[in-house]
């Protein structure tokens, strides 16, 4: 997932940016939807009858076990997949392909091996033709913000697998999206890195008003992170439940908590027949 594809289109883009055009916009969110929708490849479908609908500024999390078409469903958000059936739409209009307005973050990252970690996140400003004084800024405060300051001028290989995730969610807002659909970006990371950059992601997201897509196999993960997760499982959705708030760690205990839990645990359990 996201590794030298990914960066072989992001040298290419490299390449036709230029120095001259004005700061885009402050995020706002985007709707998300899928109306009656078949996924999956010509001749492979994955799921079928889809009906979701994400709302703007909103952490949708999907759920599910491995091949059930929890990135099949993202990467059809992101544009890079047609539906096979139905309808797939933003704000209202038909999502033809991929844009600029929607960030794809993978778990492997996909981190220009030879751009310094500012250089990097200031990619998809120079895209936007911001000038060169601003874009830096703008980089050194996503540093500033990620926790990698001090390590602007250092390549890649150089950081832990948990600072290029950094790296990477940096990189992904500082182009101001829309929506950031993410692939199981913390699933390599240990536990101890995995919950920071969970605390992370919900921390960098606030103001953004990005709607956030966010997969994952772990059903914890899915629970903190989400404003609502949806389950897939025998080639469908199978449900979407609301996620009790506060977002706190500390209220695992929670009844809510632990019964939407079971919920989520006994839904997917059915779906894969157990």
């Amino acid at each position: 997932m996201g590794t030298s594809s990914d960066t072989t289109t992001a040298a290419v883009t490299e390449s036709r940016a230029t120095e001259a055009a004005p700061a885009a916009a402050p995020t706002r969110g985007t709707r998300l939807t899928l109306t009656g929708a078949g996924l999956g490849r010509p001749g492979a479908p994955v799921l079928d009858g889809v009906d979701l609908d994400v709302a703007p500024g909103e952490i949708l999390t999907l759920v599910g076990p491995s091949g059930c078409g929890k990135s099949t469903l993202l990467r059809t958000l992101a544009g890079l997949l047609p539906p096979l059936a139905g309808q797939v739409g933003q704000d209202g209009r038909p999502l033809t392909g991929p844009a600029a307005d929607r960030a794809l973050i993978f778990q492997e990252d996909a981190l220009l091996p030879w751009r310094t970690l500012r250089a990097n996140i200031e990619l998809p400003l120079a895209i936007k033709r911001l000038p060169r004084a601003a874009r830096r800024a703008q980089a050194e405060d996503w540093l500033e913000r990620v926790g990698l300051a001090a390590h602007s001028g250092h390549l890649p290989h150089r950081v832990s697998g948990g600072q290029r995730q950094r790296a990477q969610l940096a990189r992904a807002l500082a182009g101001a999206p829309r929506a950031v659909l993410m692939d199981e970006p913390f699933g390599a990371l240990d536990a101890q890195t995995r919950a920071g950059m969970q605390d992370l992601l919900v921390e960098v997201l606030q103001g953004t008003g990005a709607t956030v897509v966010f997969v994952t196999h772990d059903v914890d993960e899915a629970l903190f992170l989400g404003d609502r997760v949806a389950l897939l499982g025998g080639g469908r959705l199978i449900a979407v439940r609301d996620v009790p708030r506060p977002r706190d760690r500390s209220a695992h205990d929670d009844p809510a908590r632990l019964a939407l839990r079971r919920d989520v645990l006994s839904s997917l359990g059915t779906s894969l027949g157990t």
